[in-house]
């Protein structure tokens, strides 16, 4: 269960003012189809979030018999610590990264378009971390794909509105300090690091 709470918090903050969340506003706006949108976004994430899952957890085991586990704890220690700072600087969505038009709809331009966005993103790379941390992948699916809905679902259902209130930077400074505390926890040599 820990893994899944975690995992959920840490990708639901990250996941403010992310440049995926700007392209679920994006998509919002051009389409117009909510529903439709947050079905591409769920589908998406599953896909991305389950393929940086099982690259955590390969990673975690192949090091595990090769790597002293303290090693492996510092590393991982140093990978949430870089997060928490790589959190703090403001995404931006390039023009690369908007959708294209396109004939698809908006559930295939989202399911696309999302996916190929979310490769290298922050709340990817955390996956992968928070997957080699913790031995349950399927909760750590889960919970960072639960986190993805629980940021941009509104997103795509109340459009500008919200994005407009939302205090993106107290957000971003909470994900960087929920980081920052995790790395600080493995550092310590608090919690296991299994294979």
């Amino acid at each position: 269960m820990q893994a899944f709470l975690v995992s959920t918090g840490l990708v639901a903050l990250a996941e403010i003012g992310d440049k995926t969340q700007l392209l679920a506003l994006v998509l919002a706006s051009r389409f117009r189809r909510p529903w439709a949108i947050i079905a591409g976004i769920l589908v998406a994430t599953l896909a991305n979030h389950a393929l940086a899952g099982a690259a955590g957890r390969w990673a975690s085991t192949f090091l595990m018999s090769h790597i002293d586990p303290n090693w492996i704890r510092w590393g991982l220690a140093a990978g949430f610590v870089a997060m928490a700072g790589w959190t703090l600087i403001p995404d931006k969505l390039d023009d690369d990264d908007k959708p294209p038009k396109s004939s698809a709809g908006a559930f295939m331009t989202t399911l696309i378009t999302f996916f190929l966005v979310e490769i290298g993103d922050k709340t990817q790379v955390a996956t992968v971390a928070l997957a080699a941390r913790y031995p349950d992948l399927v909760a750590v699916v889960a919970g960072t794909t639960l986190g993805m809905m629980l940021a941009n679902a509104p997103i795509v259902l109340l459009g500008h509105k919200l994005a407009d209130r939302l205090p993106t930077g107290g957000v971003r400074y909470t994900a960087a300090a929920c980081f920052l505390l995790l790395g600080i926890y493995l550092a310590m040599g608090s919690g296991p690091i299994t294979g």
